[in-house]
């Protein structure tokens, strides 16, 4: 791992102009293989052609030289009368040139072409040799390059190297800007990492570190970018513009110099920013660490545990950098103000042509952004915005910052491998997507885009797992949808195939997703796939802005759905979904509401910090009220109660007497209160089925079964009449009403969704009025 891993197929187009073409990439990487291979025959070639002889340097050059006869020919290069079938080898070609031989196209001679020639010095005329040879091999690039925008810079290249030899000047890019692009750099910003987090470990572990940095730093500086376009399916909602124009600079100035040495060559850690290392840090990690997982055995046994076991968490820790918004280590006088000075990590080019496969060939998907991405946190508030009224009996900002400072260390929380057993369902399929064992995308089926092999063959894998998993349900109807284009999937990858997704149908403008199938192979079960699946699901839907799920579950699948926090109170107006999803007959519609400030993925994880928050404060808690009283001695005395504030040491604890609802005794205060209250619950969207009495031609033998009805317009006349004249008697006569409702009407029916919904509103407002205690 001192140099980049060899991953997929090497980069297109071929490289040169007679017959360059490399080589798949061998497993370990080998100098030779692959792209590096191709370069190093260019570089032979280009060695062979500057030792030839004059003569046949200057027949080369005049190809790419105007005629300078008499006349004002228009001629842009020579070509010869007689040219061979095929080009032939440097070394077997005659040494014999004729000056005079007569240009094809425009009928002067070769010595016309290349009278310029004849006083420069045999360096100047090697230095334009070098130039034609990548010429040549931009002009292959670009017939052989399918990317439009790829296709467009090895062109601009092309006519720029092609002018250069014309007017026998260096190529100089035009650009708005020159490199560095964004600052401080990649190299800087891992640099300002290192400091940041492990400034305090001793050396010998700090420089493990330091080795794992280099590492990285090395990967990137071969990093094959994906193509805008490639990109815009795979992140639709990214800035295109801004990646488009970081993707031409890396071509430019990083890629394209690694062949064409006649064009200066800068290091893409050392030019690019913080910008283009989010664009590439996930798909990378997930590569590197898969990368790393399938070539274990291949690895030496001193690099075995750096890579497999430090290499992951150094990753891990790096990519929440990446991602914040309030990371210090992308300021650019970070430095100045931290003691210890600068860890310096630099990454020479050791091995100047050795690429890896462009990420996104290695997994080309039709997919959108956020599988295995994490959501970027919103912008913090500023600090008068942050501010908050204290209440007595708050715990101190300080001591919640010194106890937050413990937990966010890494080394105050040792981590195990060992998973307890109160870990969460999701806890272990987290750690192997951290790994790399499985990933997730979400993929679909296209009539615009051409066929992908690799999405055809996981859909495939998704409808043989649903048609497994869901033998009631007919494989040509699970056929039919998960190859639907207006259907997506979120699927489930291990070791490249497919065990697992949810088949889902979005629907932006009703504002909710129906998710069809969801289901995981049954010997990759009990592993938390499902609930991470899920998880993955939301976090996704999330960063589209639609926030509901609706499903029919069978009666194996509530319990599941259940777990995920779907209920069968819909949230959803039923105009909203009626007539847009299928019913099922047996099932039972569920939905789920989700959280836009929920990072669902690591929600357990921020569960299991505040634990350890809240342990830490009790601890603290604790050891300030160690004192033991003597214990109580009144019962033996015959005393049969005691009020709970008079044991020694209970209100050292922070334990103060509970307060009951309190009764309002002005009886206008408690009119106005209840008022209130009527009107909000009146106001509801869930209250219509009761504003007026049950109609008995609507509701044949309603009174036989509901002896005591009530509703909202009788509430408001006994209101007005004052006949509440307790709070007790106001909620048992609104309570009378979602009872009443619940009898009559089976769970499933709308009513009874109504009634539970407009019953937690109700308790809601009664909570905020002070009625009953929180």
């Amino acid at each position: 791992w001192s140099r980049p891993i060899p991953l997929g197929s090497p980069r297109s187009p071929a490289i040169g102009a007679a017959g360059l073409v490399p080589a798949a990439p061998g497993a370990g990487g080998t100098e030779g293989s692959g792209a590096a291979g191709g370069s190093a025959r260019i570089a032979v070639k280009k060695a062979q052609l500057r030792s030839s002889p004059r003569p046949k340097k200057l027949e080369k050059l005049g190809v790419y030289s105007s005629c300078k006869a008499e006349g004002a020919c228009k001629c842009n290069g020579w070509k010869s009368q007689n040219p061979p079938p095929t080009p032939p080898r440097t070394d077997q070609q005659s040494n014999t040139v004729n000056l005079q031989e007569p240009c094809r196209s425009c009928s002067h001679t070769l010595g016309d072409h290349v009278t310029h020639l004849e006083n420069i010095s045999e360096e100047e005329m090697n230095r334009l040799l070098g130039i034609v040879l990548d010429v040549e091999y931009l002009y292959t690039c670009v017939h052989k390059e399918e990317d439009a925008d790829t296709k467009q810079v090895y062109f601009s290249l092309f006519k720029l190297l092609r002018k250069s030899i014309l007017q026998m000047g260096k190529p100089t890019l035009e650009a708005q800007e020159s490199p560095p692009f964004e600052k401080p750099s990649i190299e800087q910003g891992v640099n300002n990492f290192v400091q940041y987090k492990f400034s305090h470990l001793p050396s010998k572990e700090r420089q493990t570190i330091m080795e794992l940095a280099k590492m990285f730093l090395n990967q990137i500086n071969y990093w094959q970018l994906e193509t805008p376009s490639q990109r815009r399916q795979r992140v639709p909602n990214d800035d295109a513009a801004g990646y488009k124009a970081n993707y031409t600079r890396w071509l430019c100035y990083c890629n394209v110099p690694q062949f064409c040495d006649s064009l200066p060559r800068y290091e893409t850690t050392q030019i690019f920013g913080r910008t283009l290392l989010r664009s590439v840090f996930t798909v990378m990690r997930k590569q590197l660490l898969e990368q790393a997982r399938q070539e274990k055995d291949k690895l030496p046994p001193e690099k075995r545990t750096l890579i497999l076991t430090h290499f992951p968490k150094f990753l891990s820790m790096l990519e929440e950098e990446v991602y914040s918004h309030s990371s210090p280590i992308w300021s650019q006088d970070y430095l100045a103000g931290v003691s210890g000075g600068q860890i310096p990590i630099h990454t020479g080019s050791t091995h100047p042509h050795k690429l890896t496969c462009r990420s996104s060939r290695f997994t080309p998907l039709q997919t959108h952004p956020s599988i295995g991405e994490k959501r970027k946190p919103s912008e913090p508030l500023p600090y008068e915005e942050n501010k908050r009224p204290r209440v007595v009996g708050d715990i101190p900002m300080d001591l919640i910052n010194e106890v937050m400072a413990t937990i966010a260390d890494p080394a105050a929380i040792p981590e195990t491998s060992l998973l307890s057993a109160h870990s969460a369902r999701d806890e272990a399929a987290r750690l192997e997507e951290r790994r790399g064992v499985i990933e997730f995308h979400v993929i679909g089926n296209s009539l615009n885009q051409k066929p992908n092999k690799r999405i055809l063959m996981w859909l495939v894998g998704l409808q043989n797992v649903f048609s497994h998993q869901l033998p009631r349900m007919p494989k040509e109807y699970i056929t039919r949808l998960v190859f639907d284009p207006k259907h997506k999937t979120l699927s489930l990858i291990k070791d490249g195939r497919v065990i697992g997704g949810i088949c889902f149908r979005m629907f932006p403008s009703q504002g909710f997703t129906e998710i069809v199938f969801c289901a995981v192979t049954s010997n990759e079960q009990v592993k938390g796939y499902g609930t991470h699946l899920m998880n993955h699901l939301k976090e996704y839907h999330i960063k589209h802005e639609i926030l509901n799920f609706l499903t029919y579950a069978d009666e194996y699948a509530i319990g599941y759905f259940k777990k995920q926090g779907f209920s069968k109170d819909i949230k959803v107006p039923k105009a909203k979904y009626v007539g847009y999803i299928k019913d099922y007959e047996g099932a039972t519609l569920m939905g789920c509401e989700l959280n836009p400030s929920i990072p669902y993925t690591e929600f357990s994880v921020i569960i299991k910090k505040q634990k350890e928050i809240i342990k830490k404060l009790i601890e603290r808690k604790q050891a300030q009220i160690r004192k033991v009283y003597p214990g109580l001695s009144c019962f033996k005395e015959g005393v049969r109660q005691i009020p709970i504030e008079s044991i020694p040491g209970i209100r050292e604890t922070g334990w103060k007497p509970v307060g009951k609802g309190k009764e309002l005794k002005d009886p206008d205060q408690l009119y106005s209160t209840l008022k209130t209250i009527l009107q909000h619950v009146k106001s509801h969207p869930n209250a219509w089925p009761f504003m007026e009495p049950v109609k008995k031609t609507e509701a044949p033998g309603y009174y036989q079964v509901i002896r005591f009805p009530m509703d909202l317009k009788t509430m408001s006349e006994r209101l007005k009449s004052r006949y509440y004249t307790t709070r007790k008697l106001f909620m048992a006569d609104m309570q009378r009403i979602f009872t009443n409702c619940r009898e009559y009407n089976p769970p499933e029916s709308e009513y009874y969704k109504c009634a539970n919904l407009l019953e937690k509103f109700f308790y809601t407002k009664i909570k905020e009025a002070g009625l009953i205690e929180k």
